[in-house]
């Protein structure tokens, strides 16, 4: 009787052994897995893939360009992206694609954003996003609206890409969701207008952003014009009587064998017989096609380091002074006008003040520097014995090297030259300062007074510049020189603007004499001022609102929207003592494509200056600036263009990887030169980067470019949010094994 109880307790043992065996057996092959899938779809964007694969410089088998991540010697690899520009040119009107194929090497989803330039005049109305075979046409929106439809596509995993203006001349192009190896190609349309200046033609295309650097705090003479083919030649008439948020971007170091690779094609039909065609600053094939056309490829590899400028005559250079064209759109016709005075070799007798500002931050090291300094010796060596002048240098200091104007003596002029040809580019670039400097005028002297300002621009408080110029600037007329391989143009041209002065870009030393003779026949001869313009029909809505000073080989240029393009346009001013007009006859204009974006974006820019001048108010110059955009489907800083693929491509639960595509340093930069970017910042460390998860909220719409003066940002971590599956599902499986076991210990007991 006494082994009953022991029997009973080992069966009981048995018992609880194959109860507990069959728990865990039940808890993790039934009860877990359960809860995991509960939970997987109370939370679909908390469980995430395994995190970008890591690479090592070493496993790279061809030039990529890596991107750091918080483990040492780790990196991801960043998309590729190359660029094709297509051009045609049509007389006064340059229509352009521009296509940029982003391309992701890796093996995760990611998002690229693309900081690129394009030209400050641009009118920027299409967006295509290919696909496969697919082509998805984007929508003009507003900014917010936009911003907020591309978001809601890149949570849900479609394809999206969002073009947004951050400055007039400096846009962002984000893509959402690029798969695995996979290539997207995204095409922007712009038109702009053909610069006129100086007797030639030209056609700019800016390929890089240069790093932006943030600061601290008489007789009438009557004329008929005569119109061939749009463009004509202006008589004088046989009887005279005496009588003017931003982007962080990150660099590519020099000694990295990344580069933006860019490809670029310009059809250029100029309406008239074109001679000494050429590109100023890359090798290019041309190949004549007629007398007035020609092909023009770039000619080998090329970087998107510096921009293109293409420069053409016309035949003997009996370039045309007068060019009249219209496009009719809708109910509406646009003319487009270039009306040059004739030019009056007589100079100004009386003196002038001429003060000349020179840039010597670090932006202008390398190149930069010679070219300006060569460019004051030579606006020196030009200063007549009856004027006055000063010269102002800067960088996050200032010199005035006179305490006020002095007479242009021999002796003065030798000491100023001096000082000029021994500066050297370093520090910060701080415009203001040497800019409200040069614009004192508390003297109040009589005569012409001018301002010469040479720098490459690179800042970021351009309004802030805008406004003390539309302040102070008085009497003065205001001449910006852009120096550099990619100056800031949108700054030096607004400023001209302003400043009732001109704009002149000097790219290389070889073009230090040419460009400062130009400039000086500018200076040293009379502009036509008073200027006015007047259309017989009525109800026509004139671009520019606030007509400049017409200086030597600079032509008016205006656009118009009207009902038709009927009966004259009238332009009047001053040469000198003496009336001057002009008449011209609309009904002889020329067919032109792409007027009516060009009178768009110019009537965009005049409720700018307006309101830079305090002429309109913030609110009306928003109201206008929205509608115009609105109507002609133009990008601006309140409107942007997004377009979104309707399939949903990447997995609820795939992480997306956000990378900024690099920028090139502008050709001819120093790169130690820059403040905050040192030799430990190389291309491993310069990019910006981050990977979150598939409910990122993104990064601010208006984030500014990234400043030279910081200091290298550091390291920003891949954050790892997903669960630890790999782990739950090993504790699972030996949970599960155990539990197996177990029950087979307890079986054999029970058989015993």
């Amino acid at each position: 009787m006494s082994a009953l109880p022991s029997i009973s307790r080992r069966r009981n043992r048995r018992t609880v052994l194959m109860g507990f065996g069959l728990l865990l057996w039940f808890s993790n092959a039934i009860l877990l897995p359960a809860l995991a899938v509960i939970f997987a779809l109370l939370h679909p964007l908390e469980s995430h893939a395994q995190p970008a694969a890591f690479v090592t410089p070493n496993e790279m088998g061809a030039g990529s360009l890596l991107l750091q991540t918080t483990q040492d010697g780790k990196y991801i690899e960043a998309p590729r992206l190359a660029t094709d520009v297509d051009i045609d040119v049509n007389g006064p009107t340059a229509k352009a694609v521009l296509t940029q194929a982003f391309e992701n090497s890796t093996d995760k989803w990611v998002e690229a954003l693309y900081v690129f330039p394009l030209p400050e005049d641009s009118a920027v109305y299409s967006l295509k996003m290919i696909v496969g075979n697919r082509v998805v046409v984007a929508d003009i929106k507003e900014k917010q609206a936009a911003r907020a439809i591309y978001e809601k596509a890149r949570r849900e995993g479609k394809k999206a890409s969002l073009v947004e203006q951050q400055r007039p001349n400096v846009f962002t192009n984000a893509v959402a969701n690029i798969g695995p190896h996979e290539k997207i190609v995204v095409q922007i349309e712009y038109q702009q207008a053909v610069h006129l200046a100086d007797g030639r033609f030209s056609l700019r295309v800016p390929l890089v952003v240069a790093p932006r650097y943030t600061p601290q705090d008489a007789s009438p003479i009557t004329q008929n014009a005569e119109l061939k083919a749009g463009w004509g030649r202006t008589e004088d008439s046989p009887s005279r009587n005496t009588g003017d948020k931003p982007v962080a971007a990150p660099l590519i170091a020099p000694d990295s064998n990344h580069t933006n690779p860019v490809t670029l094609k310009i059809n250029l039909n100029a309406g008239f017989p074109v001679d000494d065609v050429k590109s100023l600053y890359q090798a290019v094939k041309i190949d004549r096609l007629s007398d007035n056309a020609r092909r023009v490829v770039l000619d080998g590899d090329a970087t998107a380091d510096r921009d293109f400028v293409l420069e053409w005559n016309a035949v003997a250079s009996n370039v045309p002074s007068v060019g009249l064209f219209r496009e009719h759109v809708g109910k509406d016709d646009y003319v487009l006008a270039y009306v040059t005075p004739p030019a009056v070799t007589t100079p100004q007798k009386a003196g002038r003040e001429v003060v000349f500002v020179i840039d010597n931050s670090g932006s202008m090291g390398g190149t930069s520097i010679e070219q300006a300094r060569a460019s004051l010796d030579y606006a020196l060596s030009r200063l007549g014995p009856n004027d006055r002048f000063n010269v102002i240098r800067f960088d996050d200091t200032m010199t005035k090297f006179f305490p006020d104007s002095v007479m242009a003596t021999a002796d003065n002029i030798a000491e100023a030259r001096r000082f000029v040809t021994n500066l050297e580019a370093a520090g910060g670039t701080e415009m203001l300062p040497p800019l409200q400097a040069a614009l004192d005028d508390s003297h109040q002297a009589d005569g012409l007074r001018q301002v010469v300002f040479l720098t490459d621009g690179e800042v970021n408080n351009e309004q802030q510049l805008l406004d003390a110029i539309a302040q102070l600037r008085g009497r003065s007329r205001i001449f910006m020189v852009g120096i550099g391989s990619a100056p800031n143009t949108y700054l030096m041209s607004r400023a001209a603007e302003l400043g009732r002065g001109s704009f002149t870009h000097i790219g290389s030393v070889a073009e230090v004499n040419e460009r400062m003779h130009a400039l000086f026949d500018k200076l040293e001869n009379p502009a036509v001022t008073n200027v006015a313009a007047v259309f017989s029909e009525k109800n026509a809505s004139l671009s520019p609102n606030l007509l400049p000073d017409i200086y030597h080989g600079e032509p008016l240029v205006l656009a118009a929207r009207m009902g038709k393009a009927a009966g004259t346009l009238t332009v009047s001013g001053m040469v000198g003592d003496r009336p001057w007009t002009i008449s011209l006859p609309l009904d002889q204009a020329s067919n032109a494509k792409g007027i009516s974006k060009i009178w768009a974006r110019r009537q965009i820019d005049d409720a700018e200056v307006n309101l830079t001048l305090g002429k309109i108010t913030q609110t009306e110059a928003d109201k206008r600036i929205l509608q115009l955009a609105l109507d002609h489907h133009l990008v601006t800083r309140l409107t942007s263009l997004v377009a979104v693929d309707t399939r949903r491509l990447r997995p609820a639960n795939t992480p997306l990887t956000e990378a900024d595509i690099p920028l090139q340093l502008p050709a001819g930069w120093d790169y130690n030169k820059l403040p905050g970017i040192g030799a430990a910042r190389d291309a491993k460390t310069d990019a910006k980067h981050r990977q979150t998860s598939g409910n990122s909220q993104g990064t601010d719409e208006a984030a500014e470019l990234e400043p030279i003066s910081a200091a290298p940002p550091a390291s920003v971590p891949l954050p790892q949010t997903a669960t630890p599956a790999t782990l739950l599902i090993l504790e699972g499986l030996l949970a599960l094994l155990l539990g197996a076991s177990l029950l087979a210990f307890a079986s054999r007991r029970s058989r015993a």
